[in-house]
């Protein structure tokens, strides 16, 4: 589960990445003096928070190598509240009612010098994508932390030798010991066979 948390989050941050290098608006403008000009607006100009998400979701990647318990479930926590931010970045695009304003002031050009602009939404379709993943990732870390959680509480991890050679006798039935549980059985006092009619 945690490499598959692992490999959305990867997607996710190439996604953005990928979303940074589209474009996102052209602006069209005339100053009057000769051809109108086009300026193309990448992902990256028009949404400066895309890069620092995807090394977020790249972080959390390789984050999720190192760590374990309630410090994943935190990475997990953090990947869900970025994804917000890449929510709102996919979605902006769509509910700006008008974006010349913004796309002027990015473009450096005068707003008297603004003809026309238009907007590209495959860069924000990649964005909304990349969120989706990295969310799906951050419930797959969250989900593996608490299933490693309750494992280690079942199996007692830390239990003391002689405990764990218990529980796993207790797990395995007799017929199928293997030759080291049977010399343990013996060093103990035991008979490994005492149970099992006709030995």
């Amino acid at each position: 589960m945690t490499r598959v948390a692992q490999l959305l989050l990867v997607v996710s941050a190439l996604a953005l990445w990928v979303a940074s290098r589209m474009s996102w608006v052209d602006v069209t403008s005339f100053d009057g003096l000769g051809q109108p000009k086009s300026t193309t607006l990448n992902g990256a100009t028009w949404s400066t928070a895309l890069v620092p998400l995807a090394l977020v979701a790249l972080a959390a990647a390789v984050a999720t190598l190192a760590v374990r318990g309630w410090v994943l479930r935190l990475v997990g926590g953090l990947v869900a509240v970025a994804t917000v931010g890449m929510g709102y970045l996919g979605i902006g695009l769509w509910v700006v009612p008008d974006v010349a304003a913004r796309a002027a002031e990015l473009a450096q050009i005068p707003i008297t010098a603004l003809i026309d602009t238009q907007r590209h939404h495959a860069g924000a379709v990649v964005t909304l994508v990349a969120a989706g993943c990295a969310l799906a990732g951050a419930v797959l870390l969250v989900r593996s932390a608490a299933q490693a959680k309750a494992g280690g509480a079942k199996t007692g991890k830390y239990l003391a030798p002689a405990a764990k050679r218990e529980a796993a006798r207790q797990e395995t039935p007799e017929a199928e010991m293997s030759e080291r549980m049977i010399w343990d059985a013996l060093d103990e006092g035991r008979d490994p066979t005492s149970d099992n009619e006709g030995r």
